[in-house]
């Protein structure tokens, strides 16, 4: 997973980078097929914002989360991100009976 983080208007210190890059790990663990993820923090007036865009196989997700500090913003984003992973991977898995059964032979 190649992981991107800017910041819009915010100092990028190393514990709001390692911070992000430790929520991101527990979604990469819900979903493998995690390919880019571009994840920008931003601050306006007294809001502080957090997107971020998921490239995953078959689908891109966006989700955003703004609150008056940005560790609970993320936080927020990635329960966002977390309920859309969970649906897609919801929808891309085979419901079906699996066919590989035996079906009964008549017997004669």
């Amino acid at each position: 997973m190649q992981l991107n983080v800017t910041g819009h208007h915010v100092e990028m210190t190393d514990s709001l980078h390692n911070y992000v890059e430790t929520k991101m790990e527990k979604l990469e663990r819900h979903f493998d097929h995690v390919t880019n993820v571009h994840v920008i923090l931003s601050v306006e007036k007294q809001r502080q914002k957090a997107e971020a865009k998921f490239h995953i196989s078959g689908a891109e997700l966006f989700a955003e989360a703004v609150n008056e500090d940005m560790y609970a913003s993320i936080d927020a984003l990635v329960d966002k991100l977390d309920r859309q992973i969970k649906k897609h991977k919801e929808k891309i898995t085979n419901h079906h009976r699996s066919e590989g059964r035996a079906q009964k032979q008549p017997e004669a």
